[in-house]
């Protein structure tokens, strides 16, 4: 597995939609691709799911708390429990379209971008940003376990400002 394969997030998502059965039709239109990925990911494209998805990925690649989608739901008048965003982001995350990054194992960030990267958590603001660097990578991996094998690493930076 190469840490430094530059990724993108269109391929990705073509790739989920292969392993479901079908490429999604994107065209730019939030509403019209919320609906295409769920499908192409095998997700029915219910009210709640579109309005959260539309919420999600609408605005570009962001990194969200479910207490913060739920927010900004409720911001926009999304009639949904928090419960249902936790579901919906699981569903989402299981089906590939979202990455989940957890940071210090209490706190989970959803992640849009769901292409090979790592994380800066900047610990005054809590707040996950992208770290921009594709030839990143680990010099030494340890052994892994027989029976075992690496499905994914998540280096996760943190920053704190200088005192």
């Amino acid at each position: 597995m190469s840490e430094n394969t530059p990724h993108h997030h269109d391929d990705d998502a073509h790739t989920a939609a292969l392993l479901s059965g079908r490429q999604p039709a994107l065209t730019g239109c939030p509403w019209h691709d919320v609906n295409e990925m769920l499908q192409s990911a095998g997700l029915r494209p219910t009210r709640q799911r579109m309005a959260l998805g539309w919420l999600l990925f609408g605005k570009g690649a962001r990194h969200l708390t479910a207490e913060m989608l739920y927010e900004e739901a409720t911001l926009a008048k999304v009639p949904v429990s928090l419960a249902t965003v936790y579901n919906t982001l699981n569903q989402l995350t299981d089906a590939g379209l979202l990455r989940q990054v957890s940071v210090d194992g209490t706190k989970t960030y959803f992640d849009t971008n769901v292409t090979t990267h790592h994380h800066y958590y900047l610990e005054n603001s809590h707040e996950l940003v992208d770290i921009e660097d594709p030839h990143l990578a680990l010099s030494k991996m340890p052994e892994v376990p027989e029976g075992y094998e690496i499905s994914r690493i998540d280096m996760v930076v943190r920053l704190r400002k200088k005192r």
